[in-house]
């Protein structure tokens, strides 16, 4: 072999050799799509899947190449590492995904990346490690997707009504006291031996009577009612119940005059001339003999003289009825009606000033009620905690004020006294729940708001927690009607904007969060004048959504800065 073949051998070699060792190339952004673009927070998981298609003659047929997702945000660049895939060529010995060096290929990446607010400005890259032919380096980083629109983080369990326990202040408490005159058969006038009798009319009197002088009493009205026994025939009865009411109403009349009460309110009577309800009702708390046959004479037969026919020919039993039972149903009963009046608004805040211990604690729970002031009502149920410390609603009303001043550390331990004290408290497990979801312990919450079904605000409670859960669409039924900002966002994420925007303009205190998603919404449908105007709104209301806005992706093309 000459001299000039052994160089030519010699130098394809060394080509060869320098083929062989060579790095594989940066792969370059082009490569890749994210979905979705900008990233989109679920819950409070910020997902993606990341598709590549290596080009062909790119994958080294010996090389594993280990991907890895991260998110970089913040002033100092942080870096968050999502779970590495390893993929492989053809010529590698592995488990791995394969990607053909001829023929190029496309593989997916997963990628989830726990939310933090800062994220929403940032940016998502791949990084690279190879290990090709027992050597390991690095390739340049990928940028392949930026933003994270965070519209879901909206959900705010601290704007959550907590539940309150109700007072059961009253301040009309309605009373109604009576008495019976007793009549003899076919009698109308009203003997002394009845106006005498101790637990009757001389008892409903003196009550009348105690209740008119007392400037805490009200008689609301008082009323006669007289009946006669079904016997005897429907035109005998009805003047014979007509006579009793007539006897009974003069003397009412008469007793009020001489007592000089004129504050009774209405008087009014009636009267019925056979009391076959009166009756049927006896005779069925009856011991009688044969009283399902009467009974069922009374369900067989709805016309009053058939009725009685029918009745006195079960001659074994009428005789036992015209003792027992027939006396009975010859009466006037006059009805009392007399109103407690309690403590006015005005007369209960003074005296909590003056001396709260005189208030009971129906009192001093509904005194809260007639405040606006946070800081009033902390105030008041501290108070009615320290007065009365068996009374759940006392702690649980509590804990709610120091919820809604943001001490949610004070509002737990109030809430578990709560809960402590009356642990069916359904009150009580609402408002642990939402303490659990402000932990993001939904587990926990999910579990307290199921056991604390019918509470006032559970709706919002539970929309707020599917929010979280990222399934919008069973928050939406779960909050139903409810008109707050929490209720509104659920709408938007299913894309009802036309069901949010009517939800904002229902909020019945509408603050700066309020204005901010009408805003979303304006940005959604290509309101540009909406976008504007309701940011402005929102910023004046609170400044802080001033930096928000500026990175949030609703508003990606809108110029936000001069707000």
């Amino acid at each position: 072999m000459n001299r000039k073949c052994i160089y030519l051998l010699t130098g394809a070699a060394v080509v060869v050799a320098l083929t062989g060792c060579k790095k594989m190339g940066p792969f370059a952004s082009d490569y890749f799509t994210t979905d979705p673009t900008p990233l989109v927070v679920v819950g409070d998981q910020v997902p993606a899947t990341i598709t590549a298609n290596v080009p062909q003659k790119f994958f080294k047929k010996k090389a594993e190449v280990t991907v890895t997702p991260y998110l970089v945000y913040g002033v100092d660049s942080t870096a968050v590492a999502s779970q590495s895939y390893t993929f492989q060529g053809e010529k590698v010995k592995g488990n791995n995904p394969v990607i053909n060096y001829k023929e190029g290929g496309t593989f997916s990446i997963p990628a989830t990346f726990a939310y933090t607010p800062e994220m929403m400005d940032s940016e998502l890259y791949l990084g690279f490690d190879v290990v090709h032919k027992g050597k390991s380096y690095v390739l340049p980083r990928v940028k392949v997707g930026e933003g994270v629109l965070a519209t879901a983080t909206l959900a705010d369990a601290s704007t959550v009504d907590p539940a309150t326990a109700a007072d059961k202040y009253q301040r009309i408490i309605n009373d109604k006291v009576d008495a019976d005159i007793m009549f003899l058969i076919n009698k109308a006038n009203i003997r002394s031996s009845e106006l005498e009798r101790d637990g009757g009319v001389k008892d409903l009197n003196e009550t009348v009577k105690n209740a008119s002088a007392d400037s805490t009493k009200q008689i609301e009205s008082l009323h006669i009612s007289s009946f006669a026994s079904p016997d005897g025939g429907v035109k005998l009865n009805t003047k014979l119940s007509e006579n009793r009411e007539k006897s009974t109403l003069d003397y009412v009349k008469e007793n009020l005059e001489e007592e000089e009460i004129s504050n009774y309110g209405e008087l009014t009577s009636d009267f019925t001339p056979q009391d076959w309800e009166g009756f049927q009702k006896l005779v069925s708390q009856s011991n009688i003999q044969d009283k399902d046959l009467i009974l069922s004479v009374l369900s067989m037969y709805k016309d009053p003289e058939q009725r009685e026919k029918e009745i006195r020919n079960l001659s074994s039993v009428f005789d036992q009825l015209a003792e027992e039972i027939l006396p009975q149903l010859r009466y006037s009963r006059i009805t009392a009606s007399i109103n407690t009046i309690g403590r006015s608004d005005e007369q209960i805040q003074a005296q909590y000033k003056e001396d709260p211990s005189k208030l009971s604690v129906d009192e001093l729970l509904y005194c809260a009620t007639l405040t606006d002031d946070n800081n009033e009502k902390l105030d008041i149920y501290k108070t009615a905690a320290k007065q009365y410390p068996n009374d759940y609603r006392c702690f649980n009303n509590l804990g709610k004020a120091q919820f809604v001043a943001g001490d949610y550390d004070a509002a737990k331990a109030n809430f578990e006294k709560a809960a402590q004290l009356a642990p069916t408290s359904n009150e009580a497990k609402m408002n642990l729940g939402l303490i659990k979801m402000l932990n993001k312990d939904y587990a926990g919450a999910r579990e307290s708001f199921g056991s604390a079904a019918g509470v006032e605000g559970l709706n919002d409670a539970m929309g707020v927690y599917y929010i979280k859960q990222g399934d919008y669409q069973t928050a939406v039924k779960a909050f139903g009607d409810t008109k707050t900002n929490n209720a509104a966002l659920a709408q938007i994420l299913v894309k009802d904007y036309s069901a949010a925007n009517a939800t904002l303009d229902a909020v019945k205190n509408p603050n700066g969060m309020t204005y901010y998603m009408k805003a979303i919404v304006a940005a959604r449908t290509s309101n540009e004048q909406g976008v504007y105007a309701n940011l402005r709104k929102a910023v004046q209301l609170d400044s802080s959504l001033k930096a928000k806005a500026a990175v949030d992706k609703e508003f990606t093309n809108y110029n936000v800065a001069n707000l």
